[in-house]
């Protein structure tokens, strides 16, 4: 399982799966997902994050946020939407 997530400026954290539930939880949320769809959402699409993390022993965080949008861009494309929306505020774009 990936113990270290690296961070776009080379610096690592522990890696959190919590984190990482809440993130699409409240992209759900903000794509306009129920509450019952965004736990059927998060458990999906948190597994599959996870998974691919639990194969490695250093993950990008680049390349979780790619995986994450795969996966939502198949189960919920407006939380899709809404997460790269915050991406781009984030950015500043």
């Amino acid at each position: 399982m990936a113990t270290q997530v690296i961070k776009k400026d080379g610096t690592k954290q522990p890696f959190d799966a919590e984190k990482i539930k809440r993130a699409i939880a409240l992209a759900c949320q903000e794509g306009g997902c129920s509450e019952e769809r965004t736990a059927e959402v998060v458990g999906q699409v948190s597994g599959s994050a996870v998974a691919l993390a639990d194969s490695k022993d250093e993950i990008a965080t680049s390349e979780l946020r790619d995986k994450i949008l795969a996966e939502l861009d198949s189960a919920e494309p407006a939380a899709a939407e809404a997460w790269r929306k915050h991406d781009q505020e984030r950015k500043g774009a």
